[in-house]
C-alpha cells in the first residue's frame, strides 16, 4: 500500500507540477517522498525559489501560510488542515495589536512560527536558525518586541546582552523535556553530547552543548559522527539525523510524559499522512488562503528576513 501511494503521489507530483516541501518533524514516509526536507528557514527559501505551480506543504499551517504569502499566484496545500501550532496559537492577533499599541517605539521582531496576522503586524521576521542575526541587524539603542516564543527571546537575550520585551508563549513539544530523566540518561550515557533547539526551556539549554535550529543540530551531529547525542527537539528529526549519521548512536530527550516513544512528539506535525498528502495533492485542496491586504504587509517583514539571510 505504501508503495502503492509513493509511486502515486511521484505520478501526480510530475502532472501537476507540484513541489512537496516537508519539515523535519514530519513522519519518515513523508520526508521520503518530499523534494525538499529542512528547517523553518529553508522552507521559506525554497517556498519563495520554487517554479512549480502547486506547493504542498508537510509541515503546520502557518508554515504553509508562509509559502501563500511568499507565492500568491500558486496553489498552497497542506495535508491536514487541523495541523497547527500550539506557539503560533498561543499568540491572538487582538491582545498582540494592543501590546504593540502600548509600546509604539518597539521594532517589532517574531518568530515565524506566528500566523500571518501576526506577521502582518511585524517588522522582521526570524526563525531559529537566523533570529540572533535578525535581531543583531536592529541598533542596539532600538528597543524590541519578541514573539511569540519566551524561550527563544531568553536564549536571545543571553547571547546578545539586549533586553527585550517578550511575548508570553512557548511551545507544548519543547516544553515537555524532563531535566530530571535528562540528566538520568546523560548518567547513562557519560561521554554523550546534549544538543537542543533555543525553543526549549533554559535549565534544558544550560545543560546543553550546542543549541540551535534542527539544521543547525543536523550540521553540529555531522560534524562529531563518533560521538553519541541526546537530541531535545521533536523527534521527527531523528529519522534525517540518522541518515546524515548511520554509524552515530541518537537517543531523543526524554518528555515528562511517558509514553510509547519515551520522546517528545509534536501531534499536528504527525496529523499529515502519506494518505492525506495523495489525498490533497490529488483534490488540490484543502487550500491555503491569505487576505491581500494581510498577505503584502506579512510579505514586508518576511522578504526582509530573507534579503538578511542570504
Amino acid at each position: 500500500m505504501k508503495e502503492n501511494l509513493t509511486e502515486a503521489i511521484a505520478k501526480l507530483k510530475k502532472e501537476k507540477n507540484a513541489v512537496i516541501l516537508a519539515h523535519y518533524y514530519q513522519e519518515p514516509d513523508i520526508q521520503e517522498i518530499a523534494d525538499y526536507v529542512g528547517d523553518s528557514l529553508g522552507l521559506s527559501q525554497k517556498a519563495a525559489e520554487t517554479n512549480a505551480d502547486i506547493i504542498v506543504f508537510a509541515g503546520v499551517h502557518f508554515m504553509a501560510e508562509t509559502a501563500k504569502i511568499l507565492n500568491p499566484a500558486k496553489r498552497v496545500v497542506l495535508p491536514d488542515l487541523n495541523a497547527g501550532c500550539s506557539l503560533a496559537d498561543s499568540c491572538p492577533p487582538e491582545a498582540f495589536a494592543q501590546l504593540i499599541k502600548e509600546h509604539p517605539q518597539h521594532v517589532v521582531i517574531t518568530y515565524i512560527n506566528c500566523s500571518a496576522e501576526i506577521k502582518a503586524m511585524s517588522d522582521l521576521v526570524c526563525t531559529s536558525s537566523n533570529a540572533l542575526q535578525i535581531v543583531n541587524s536592529i541598533p542596539k539603542e532600538v528597543p524590541i518586541l519578541f514573539a511569540p516564543d519566551k524561550n527563544l527571546g531568553k536564549y536571545i537575550q543571553k547571547k546578545t546582552g539586549r533586553a527585550l520585551l517578550l511575548w508570553d508563549g512557548a511551545c507544548i513539544v519543547h516544553e515537555a523535556f524532563s531535566i530530571e530523566k535528562l540528566l538520568a540518561l546523560y548518567s547513562e550515557y557519560p561521554g554523550s553530547k546534549i544538543i537542543a533547539h533555543p525553543e526549549s526551556e533554559a535549565h534544558i539549554l544550560d545543560v546543553a552543548t550546542y543549541i540551535g535550529s534542527t539544521a543547525g543540530m543536523i550540521d553540529y551531529v555531522r560534524s562529531y559522527p563518533s560521538e553519541t547525542f541526546i537530541v531535545a527537539t521533536e523527534a521527527g528529526i531523528l529519522h534525517k539525523m540518522q541518515q546524515e549519521v548511520p554509524n552515530t548512536i541518537l537517543i531523543p530527550a526524554p518528555a515528562e510524559e511517558d509514553n510509547s516513544c519515551a520522546c517528545s512528539e509534536c501531534a499536528f506535525m504527525k496529523l499529515n499522512t502519506l494518505q492525506k498528502l495523495y489525498n490533497c495533492l490529488l483534490y488540490e485542496t484543502p487550500q491555503i488562503e491569505v487576505s491581500e491586504s494581510i498577505r503584502q504587509r506579512a510579505l514586508m517583514p518576511i522578504e526582509r528576513m530573507l534579503e538578511l539571510s542570504k
